[in-house]
């Protein structure tokens, strides 16, 4: 439902002995001049009634509180106003508000004016009393005008009762259907409708128009409760009037109350987000950030303290739903998307953490974080629900995005060339705003405290998340593994993508360099994108596969190998340069303008050029 800043005859003629008066019906439109948001509607009611070229059936259509009832009483006074904008003796589209029929409409009681909720009265019963009753002309006003709200609820039958007449309805009659799922009415009924979809309200125009109304109420409306306001209202009116109307009780009840040099109350974000049960969007940032960082206990807490604050689980997996949202557009779209009432330091961490994240990424957290917001929404308790779709999330970011599995197996199996690292940025980890949450990594300790104890299987220590690598795995493993013993780094890498870890394999290929190696011993420098608990779950296979002891260790080293993949691309490069200086290459190459080397294969113990255009 829309409005205006003004109050209508009644609201502002009322007094303060009176009883209080809900903002959604004080500020109830009373012409078409003071809707908002629905500009196209306005404009072509306004024609038409101009015109005299008036449908005997309208049905307007659109969400919840975009003003479809109004729009209909609205209408009905512009058909039966008698006042001076009416001298001509015609319908008018300014309705004076001040002649009989206007003031009977506005309070409910004109005779000529019935409405008639479909949703508790569906039946054929309900539509023959208006197929009675179109018979007689109307007592006091120029049309009899039949209102139905929620026609979408009337039953079948009721339906088929009601479509004679309103094909064929006698002159001094109009229908006013109004609903919010158009989709279910019979296609014989819309086709007999003039039909009007009414449009959310944009957020700058619904801004507006809370201002306004707080303003005449006499209340300070922080900017930032304000747009919590108009997030919350979704493009509905009438929901924004309602949730600022609480917002102004709670701003008196809850101690929360500030006066300026007027005397005026302030509504302050704080206010509003606990009477919504609202999370601080720059906490919700703090714990995204903190869940793509894979920090586990960071995020626990940092949801036990919005819960303890009253926030609602099922709204903070929504706000990171949101959030996610605003990442990917601001991803693809730019600055574009921070117009989506964010503040300038929202708008600097979105810009760094989009910046950081790959599309395949966000994507994943969104299909976690959706498909948790269903289980939450149906689990008996939901903050323990939420905590194990956040975890989910958590240990989900370690797992390598689908392009850089691909792109593992094909460098696998064609065992030379360069591998395409289409998901190389997905090895990227984001930094928490806070600096040392998620710990310093090996890379930033002196090499004395860089290089810990060993790790072992046999240290008792559980390094693995059974959910991911079971028990029954292993056994399965180590029974029909051949005790092979692996000679080279190279060797070992094997073995893991023999064994079927393609997330282990991974790891090894892009996100670790060699230090050393021997067999049984092995030390390994870890770059930001291999889990912290690498090295242990490695110790684990390689005891089981071998039937041999092994210790692996995470060592910060500046003079570490290169990634088996950085080797791989290497080499690809030096064959593709040698094959360049090949005589036949370069004939071929002048030949085929636009033609270049792609990858050098090996051909009876020669390395050929394969030149691709």
């Amino acid at each position: 439902m829309n409005g205006t800043g003004a109050p209508n005859e009644a609201g502002g003629e009322e007094s303060a002995a009176r009883r209080y008066q809900v903002l959604a019906r004080k500020y109830r439109p009373l012409t078409f001049a003071h809707m908002v948001g629905q500009e196209a509607l306005v404009r072509t009611l306004t024609n038409a009634i101009d015109s005299g070229r008036l449908a005997h059936a309208f049905l307007f259509t659109g969400v919840r509180g975009v003003g479809k009832t109004t729009a209909a009483r609205i209408l009905a006074r512009a058909l039966n106003c008698t006042g001076d904008a009416a001298a001509d003796g015609g319908p008018t589209a300014n309705p004076c508000g001040v002649c009989e029929n206007c003031r009977a409409i506005a309070e409910d009681r004109h005779v000529d004016v019935i409405e008639m909720d479909a949703a508790s009265r569906t039946g054929v019963d309900d539509i023959r009393e208006i197929i009675e009753g179109v018979r007689y002309r109307p007592v006091m006003g120029r049309y009899k005008i039949y209102i139905i709200d929620e026609v979408h609820m009337l039953s079948r039958n009721a339906f088929n009762a009601l479509l004679k007449t309103l094909e064929e309805p006698p002159a001094h009659v109009k229908f006013i259907f109004a609903t919010t799922e158009a989709r279910r009415l019979p296609v014989t009924v819309l086709s007999r409708c003039q039909r009007f979809d009414l449009r959310r309200i944009d957020s700058d125009a619904l801004k507006a128009y809370l201002a306004r109304l707080a303003t005449a109420e006499g209340v300070v409306l922080q900017a930032d409760a304000l747009s919590l306001l108009v997030r919350g209202a979704d493009g509905s009116a009438r929901d924004g009037i309602s949730l600022l109307d609480q917002a102004i009780s709670h701003a008196g009840a809850d101690g929360a109350v500030a006066v300026d040099d007027s005397a005026r109350r302030t509504v302050s974000a704080a206010t509003v987000r606990r009477m919504m049960g609202l999370a601080d969007r720059h906490r919700i940032v703090d714990l995204f950030e903190r869940l793509m960082a894979g920090d586990a206990a960071a995020v626990l807490d940092q949801f036990a303290a919005l819960y303890a604050d009253s926030a609602d689980p099922e709204q903070v997996l929504q706000d990171l739903l949101d959030l996610t949202h605003w990442l990917t557009r601001r991803k693809v779209v730019g600055p574009a998307a921070d117009a989506d009432a964010v503040s300038e330091d929202e708008a600097v961490r979105g810009a760094a953490l989009a910046e950081r994240l790959t599309m395949g990424e966000l994507g994943r957290a969104w299909q976690i974080l959706f498909k948790g917001l269903e289980e939450v929404q149906a689990a008996p308790m939901g903050a323990r629900a939420t905590e194990m779709v956040l975890l989910r999330l958590v240990y989900a970011v370690d797992l390598p995005t689908p392009d850089r599995l691909t792109s593992s197996d094909d460098a696998g199996r064609s065992g030379s060339g360069s591998p395409d690292r289409g998901g190389e940025a997905a090895a990227e980890r984001v930094a928490p705003a806070v600096a040392g949450a998620a710990g310093p990594s090996p890379q930033a300790l002196p090499a004395e405290r860089a290089r810990g104890p060993a790790m072992r299987a046999s240290d008792g220590v559980g390094f693995e998340d059974r959910g991911f690598e079971g028990q029954a795995a292993d056994r399965r493993d180590g029974s029909a593994s051949d005790r092979a013993m692996p000679q080279t780094f190279e060797a070992l890498v094997a073995l893991v993508a023999d064994k079927r870890e393609p997330v282990l394999r991974s790891h090894l290929l892009h996100d670790v360099r060699l230090v050393s190696f021997a067999p049984g011993d092995v030390s390994l420098h870890l770059l930001d994108g291999a889990p912290r608990d690498l090295p242990g779950r490695l110790v684990r296979k390689l005891d089981l596969w071998t039937g041999r002891k092994w210790t692996v260790q995470a060592v910060a080293s500046d003079e570490a190998a290169p990634t088996i993949t950085a080797q791989k691309e290497a080499r690809a490069a030096e064959d593709r340069e040698s094959a360049l200086e090949d005589s036949l290459v370069r004939a071929t190459l002048d030949a085929f303008p636009g033609a270049r080397v792609k990858t050098v294969r090996p051909d009876r113990g020669e390395r050929t050029p394969d030149a691709a255009g």
